[in-house]
């Protein structure tokens, strides 16, 4: 029997990502030697990446691609920024991207394959992430925004605006990116959601000793900044804080935006 303890089968499990029983496996062919265990890992090449799965995909890269009136967004995830920045990664996120643009949003999956070949040449655990598409009819534009960061798309954001041009819907992509509100208006956030924070806001109010006869303005006034801080058409604009967006858009009409960031 091979001399290894459960120290070794962990520090092989860091060293790899490989499951805990492969680890165990690996040592057992390798007598106990690190090294060769680690080799052994290597030589099961998509075994051993379809082991990596339980591995956080934090990292990542989004890309963005319009093809005629429909534009799509991407997210490959993977495990580190080093794998990120690769340019095979880069690269297949984009052709995804274009490719879901194209087709519709399970296209994909059509490249399944590509995707397990790069687990096993990057030697991590990567997969699709959120993908979104927006397809638009004749009356209507899509503005579209992607931060860069080291050669890879980290931020992505589509704009559906009616009645309005194609500049104020890019001006409005830009301003989600940096803004990142989580609705387009007041109405969408879930009534649980504000009944949870309308109660904490009260508490505080109570708690710092405002009288009851001002509570329900105290904490209309409260809810009101909360509303502004998560509605996109409530949102102060980020290049003119002296106006709103509702105010920015005028008569026409945002239909809804979508948002993707690496790790978000």
């Amino acid at each position: 029997m091979a001399a290894f303890t459960a120290k070794d089968v962990q520090a092989l499990r860091r060293a790899t990502g490989a499951g805990m029983l492969d680890c165990k496996r690996a040592l057992e062919e390798a007598d106990g030697d690190l090294e060769k265990a680690k080799q052994w890992l290597r030589e099961q090449g998509k075994a051993g990446a379809a082991k990596r799965s339980d591995r956080e995909a934090s990292q990542g890269a989004v890309a963005l691609a319009v093809a005629g009136r429909a534009a799509a967004i991407v997210e490959l995830r993977c495990e580190t920024d080093f794998v990120a920045k690769a340019e095979s990664f880069v690269n297949l996120t984009d052709e995804l991207a274009q490719l879901v643009a194209d087709e519709g949003e399970g296209a994909a999956g059509e490249r399944a394959e590509a995707i397990d070949d790069l687990k096993t040449t990057l030697k991590e655990n990567i997969s699709v992430g959120r993908v979104v598409r927006f397809g638009v009819g004749d009356d209507s534009v899509v503005g579209t925004y992607l931060h860069m960061q080291s050669g890879r798309g980290v931020n992505a954001v589509l704009v559906e605006l009616r009645a309005g041009s194609g500049e104020l819907a890019h001006d409005l992509a830009v301003h989600v990116a940096f803004a990142r509100p989580q609705y387009l208006r007041r109405e969408d956030v879930p009534a649980q959601e504000v009944e949870a924070e309308r109660a904490t806001v009260e508490t505080i109010s109570r708690n710092e000793g405002k009288p009851e006869a001002a509570l329900p303005k105290v904490v209309e006034g409260r809810m009101n900044g909360w509303f502004k801080e998560r509605c996109l058409l409530e949102q102060a604009y980020a290049k003119d804080e002296k106006r709103t967006i509702a105010d920015l858009v005028g008569s026409a009409e945002v239909v809804r935006f979508a948002q993707v960031v690496v790790g978000g």
